[in-house]
């Protein structure tokens, strides 16, 4: 069978953007660091990625000095942070419950009806376009880990299949997706905090994707100038272990 994602390489400048994004995390997972020390460096790297993500959608990224976070953009963005490993295996096999999980982990502060967590908003549309991304995240396509993990963000990000914390959702399923591609498998790469750095770039890169035509190409390469973004980073992370 052809697949369906294939094509995307063969856009302006995406095969470049994927090589170099691969090599960037390549060097991070190479890092002295992260050879034996990587459990500690993946756990900042989570958290930070958590408190980026939570700002993106209007969220406090400070986590109190004393006591449990009450934020709860935040308190969703680590409830998802502490369960991503336990996650990935339903990811991999049955990706629309791993959505579900990550909404109700995401929303379970910022609603009112318990009985819209996890549930996508009732729409043929939406639930067709949910089929069709999980298809590919279950084996349904070969491209590169940058490419399926981009689409993934992308596609939700567009689709915003719940009523809230469908910022959150997307960029926890592309982080899902960079560690089940073996693309980041130990979880060290910060894509989200140059989201939040380049926060109109990302919307405006967002609402192209979401148009398709060039928008397409140019969410890759801007989601692909993240990965690298997140490599620095990691590498910054990494640096702080030794010397700390």
């Amino acid at each position: 069978m052809t697949d369906p994602l294939a094509p995307l390489l063969g856009l302006p400048g995406v095969e470049d953007a994927v090589a170099a994004a691969r090599e960037a995390v390549d060097q991070v997972h190479g890092h002295q660091a992260n050879r034996r020390g990587w459990p500690a460096t993946a756990a900042e790297a989570s958290v930070r990625a958590a408190r980026a993500s939570a700002a993106l959608d209007g969220g406090d990224a400070e986590i109190p000095a004393a006591g449990e976070v009450d934020e709860p953009h935040l308190a969703g963005a680590l409830r998802i942070a502490e369960t991503i490993g336990p996650l990935l295996p339903t990811w991999q096999r049955a990706p629309l419950q791993a959505l579900a999980k990550l909404h109700v982990l995401a929303a379970a502060d910022l609603v009112t009806d318990d009985d819209a967590l996890g549930r996508p908003r009732a729409s043929h549309a939406v639930s067709r376009r949910l089929d069709i991304l999980a298809e590919l995240v279950a084996g349904g396509t070969s491209v590169p880990g940058p490419v399926l993990t981009s689409i993934v963000h992308g596609e939700l990000l567009a689709l915003r299949p719940f009523d809230t914390a469908n910022g959150v959702v997307a960029r926890s399923a592309a982080r899902l997706s960079m560690i089940a591609t073996g693309l980041d498998p130990k979880g060290l790469i910060v894509p989200e905090v140059f989201y939040l750095r380049r926060a109109d770039r990302y919307r405006a890169a967002a609402a192209a994707f979401a148009k398709g035509g060039d928008g397409l190409t140019e969410w890759l390469l801007f989601s692909c100038e993240a990965i690298e973004a997140g490599a620095r980073e990691a590498i910054s992370i990494a640096e702080s272990a030794l010397t700390g």
